[in-house]
């Protein structure tokens, strides 16, 4: 192979090497050695093929940082954990926020099928959310209060039973990934057919926008993540559906690994989503300004640690490998 199509075959896994390199502690052991392992292998490849090149001097180079870096301090840090939501995961999402666009246009479609499917069927709703359900929603439409399904039970046992459900929920979309990625797509399209039922079942009754301030106010986070915990599932899916250059099985314990970082990415989200639905949700009369603030907050918080921060991250640590001081 010419040194120029080696280069070309190599190069994004080398930079993402040294940006894990560049982390340090903030980079997964696991992540660190399986990278090492492959540059060692590239640069066996180029000592045999390339003897002084400049691709075997930055290989070499390259090389002896990764040495120092795993073996200079083996201790964990005390902010292993810390670090994985604020530095590890948000620079591993970047690849993958086009899988996420692809999981939230899955659950919007089934959503806009669901609403126009209650407008023109009024048994759908019954369908979808049950008897049980409908009823008593329309019995609090009725008194005036048609969020106050959110006041039964206690605070904490609430906090605690929605969290766990919507975790589960959660761990369900990823799961699902193991027959490909159709299993989280029924996960996901499911899920999006009874959003879109239950927010216009609103509409109908005339409690739009009574319904849906309290609503929002947990949905925001949970929608959200259930949807990013698609994604998780689809990464999983894909990863036996589109192999590329790995064997089947390699290429989904990749997939499955990777997959199972963007679940547990999750679980923060989660605990806040069931937080605000256990202690904030049932009271339904707060003010419609601090609704929405609550809501226009969570919104932000989502589209920024999943969207804008993964960008943000990756150019700074791009730039710090581009720049002069880290030229091979």
């Amino acid at each position: 192979m010419r040194e120029a199509a080696f280069v070309k075959q190599n190069k994004e896994k080398w930079i993402a090497f040294e940006k894990a390199i560049l982390l340090g502690s903030r980079t997964h052991p696991d992540a660190l050695a399986e990278g090492y392992i492959q540059l060692t292998n590239d640069l066996a490849y180029a000592q045999t093929y390339y003897e002084g090149s400049k691709t075997l001097l930055y290989l070499n180079s390259l090389a002896s940082q990764a040495h120092q870096k795993i073996y200079k301090n083996k201790k964990e840090t005390g902010n292993r954990i810390l670090d994985f939501w604020a530095y590890e995961f948000p620079l591993f999402f970047k690849s993958y926020q086009k899988t996420l666009l692809v999981a939230l246009l899955i659950f919007i479609l089934a959503a806009v099928i669901g609403s126009i499917s209650a407008l023109h069927d009024a048994t759908f709703v019954r369908l979808i959310l049950g008897d049980a359900y409908v009823n008593e929603t329309l019995n609090n439409i009725a008194k005036g209060d048609p969020a106050a399904i959110y006041k039964g039970g206690s605070e904490i046992g609430s906090f605690l039973g929605i969290t766990i459900n919507n975790m589960r929920v959660a761990f369900l979309a990823f799961a699902f990934g193991v027959i490909t990625s159709i299993g989280t797509g029924y996960i996901l399209f499911s899920n999006g057919v009874m959003l879109g039922a239950f927010i216009t079942f609103f509409y109908t009754q005339g409690v739009f926008f009574e319904a849906n301030k309290q609503i929002w106010l947990h949905g925001t986070i949970e929608i959200s993540v259930i949807i990013v915990a698609g994604c998780a599932g689809l990464i999983m899916g894909n990863s036996i559906l589109f192999p590329k250059t790995f064997s089947r099985r390699v290429s989904f314990m990749k997939g499955a690994k990777d997959g199972l970082k963007v679940v547990v990415s999750t679980i923060p989200f989660f605990i806040v989503a069931g937080f605000i639905e256990g202690f904030i949700t049932r009271y339904t009369q707060m003010p419609a300004w601090l609704a929405f603030l609550i809501i226009g907050s969570s919104f932000v918080l989502v589209v920024f640690y999943y969207g804008i921060y993964p960008r943000i991250l990756n150019t700074l640590y791009d730039g710090q490998i581009h720049s002069p001081s880290h030229q091979s």
